[in-house]
């Protein structure tokens, strides 16, 4: 396609595919498939200048990362995915806060990430992208330096990061896949429940789920969010009939693996420096057999 005005590219994308949702457009992007003047171009707000070839191209795989272990460093606390200078990707474990609350808790993924920084150089820091909730384990991102941390957190405002979780649920849901999409409210407990979408302090909640695998028992759920809202996932899942196990917060019947069985699997973002598209992965740490 040809571009006869000064455009944002998004804005050209959704001309060519009309009947295409915004986030399928931002995983073109992503994926690196939309080239401007012969340069593939990432971001959604890039302006095509009159006269610009854009085309789009065929798929391509976005450069992976998986946990690796981290050579030459003593009484490591973190596992670490994927280091560079711009940023540090590491999988979180099961019970641990992603930063302190206003009780100031002193263990926290965040303080050990700053620890293992600070350990090489006094000034380094670890800028919050994203968060985890205490329960769940996974992928978590951190950046080294204002900057990125800005460009990353405009891409998870945007909606424009792919992140996949996987949870272990009770029972199977009568479909094997399907969105969940609600109105969520927090209370000054910190309880989070579905409610009317007219409430003035709700906020909207879109979760795409399939199952992947289950027994009799169990089922293993992929789940993708559009939306970052807490507990999210897991008030979905229970308003489907099928809480997380170990939720016993939202209605699990048990804990027989001894934590809430959910997990952020895997996030898909571009690099703030590069602009590539990266991918981190962390293994499933539970299954219907497991």
């Amino acid at each position: 396609m040809i571009a006869n005005t000064d455009k944002e590219l998004m804005e050209i994308l959704v001309d060519i595919f009309p009947n295409s949702k915004k986030n399928t457009l931002r995983k073109m992007l992503t994926e690196g498939r939309v080239e401007v003047d012969g340069k593939v171009i990432h971001k959604a707000k890039h302006i095509v200048v009159s006269g610009s070839k854009v085309v789009i191209l065929e798929k391509q795989k976005a450069v992976e990362f998986s946990e690796k272990p981290k050579k030459n460093k003593k009484k490591l606390k973190i596992k670490i995915l994927f280091e560079d200078e711009d940023i540090i990707a590491v999988n979180k474990q099961a019970g641990l806060l992603s930063i302190s609350t206003n009780k100031m808790e002193p263990d926290t993924l965040h303080s050990r990430v700053m620890d293992y920084l600070q350990d090489e150089d006094k000034k380094a820091w670890a800028y919050i992208v994203h968060r985890l909730d205490r329960e769940t384990s996974g992928v978590m991102i951190f950046a080294k330096d204002k900057q990125s941390k800005d460009y990353l957190q405009e891409q998870f405002a945007d909606r424009s990061v792919h992140r996949v979780y996987h949870a272990l649920v009770e029972g199977k849901p009568e479909n094997d896949s399907g969105t969940i999409r609600e109105w969520l409210l927090e209370d000054k407990f910190l309880r989070v429940k579905a409610v009317n979408k007219k409430h003035p302090n709700a906020k909207e909640a879109i979760t795409h789920w399939s199952i992947e695998d289950s027994d009799e028992f169990a089922s293993l759920i992929s789940l993708t969010i559009e939306t970052g809202r807490r507990h999210q996932i897991r008030v979905g899942l229970a308003n489907i009939g099928c809480p997380v196990v170990g939720d016993n917060q939202h209605g699990a019947e048990g804990n027989p693996i001894g934590r809430i069985a959910l997990h952020a699997s895997s996030l898909e973002l571009l690099h703030p420096v590069t602009d590539d598209p990266i991918r981190f992965e962390a293994p499933i740490p539970f299954g219907p057999q497991q």
